[in-house]
């Protein structure tokens, strides 16, 4: 079911579109070569507590999840690019690093994630993250009421086939609210002028991610980590977007970007 939000909720929305955005600003400056990917689950797992927020994520288990994912952060490092569970590996010079977090703020929930490379980075690593971000752009231009779902998605793939990338459509962006996924479903690629129609107070998280060199992927042992079938490396970018009269508003925006 499709919800649409009042305006008075989408400001009560606002706290955690700001938390999340502070969490993943710490997570990025404290990331650097030799960090543990625990280390970086406790950093935001200690935000979380000390802003009397929940995680969204500790008791999550959707049917495509091997058990509950028991910890707060997604970090999927080079050939892994979604859903990657944090484990006992610290980050070497050049890793490419993607970080999803989504909490809840006094009932509401905001999700967001970004991708950085530690150390000293490949070229091709830093254009990836570019166009993921710029696809990010673009989708959440079109995300303007009269539009379509179809509009956000055509958005998307149109950057990322630019510079010649394919696109999987099994994961995307979702509906945010009460809950981290809900309606509608927002693929990274799609037809304009389809799907749903736009409305003021769809709340959604918009997140293009794109490998290097494939769309295939398979679930790693650890019963969650996504990872490229040819071990390309990944990037993902994500905003919670407000669809409103005056425009799109990025609940989840950083300062620095």
């Amino acid at each position: 079911m499709i919800e649409l939000r009042t305006p008075t909720q989408i400001e009560q929305m606002k706290p955690a579109g700001r938390f999340v955005a502070d969490v993943l600003t710490a997570l990025r400056e404290h990331a650097a070569v030799g960090v543990n990917l625990l280390e970086l689950d406790e950093l935001a797992h200690k935000m979380i507590k000390d802003r009397g927020a929940e995680s969204c994520y500790i008791d999550y288990h959707p049917s495509f999840g091997a058990m509950p994912f028991g910890k707060v952060l997604c970090t999927s490092v080079n050939d892994g690019v979604l859903h990657g569970l944090p484990f006992d590996y610290k980050l070497a010079d050049g890793d490419l690093l993607s970080v999803d977090f989504a909490a809840s703020v006094d009932g509401w929930v905001a999700d967001s994630a970004l991708s950085l490379v530690v150390g000293t980075p490949r070229q091709e690593d830093l254009d990836l993250i570019e166009t993921t971000t710029q696809a990010l752009a673009a989708g959440i231009d079109a995300a303007r009421v009269g539009n379509k779902v179809g509009d956000i998605s055509h958005a998307i793939a149109s950057v990322a086939r630019a510079k010649g990338l394919k696109i999987n459509t099994q994961f995307g962006g979702h509906g945010v609210g009460r809950t981290m996924h809900g309606d509608p479903h927002i693929a990274n690629d799609g037809r304009p002028g389809r799907g749903f129609k736009l409305q003021p107070g769809l709340v959604i998280a918009i997140e293009p991610w794109f490998l290097h060199t494939t769309d295939e992927i398979f679930t790693d042992p650890d019963g969650w980590t996504l990872r490229s079938a040819d071990g390309s490396r990944g990037a993902h970018m994500e905003h919670t977007v407000a669809i409103t009269e005056d425009g799109p508003l990025i609940l989840t925006a950083r300062e620095r970007d």
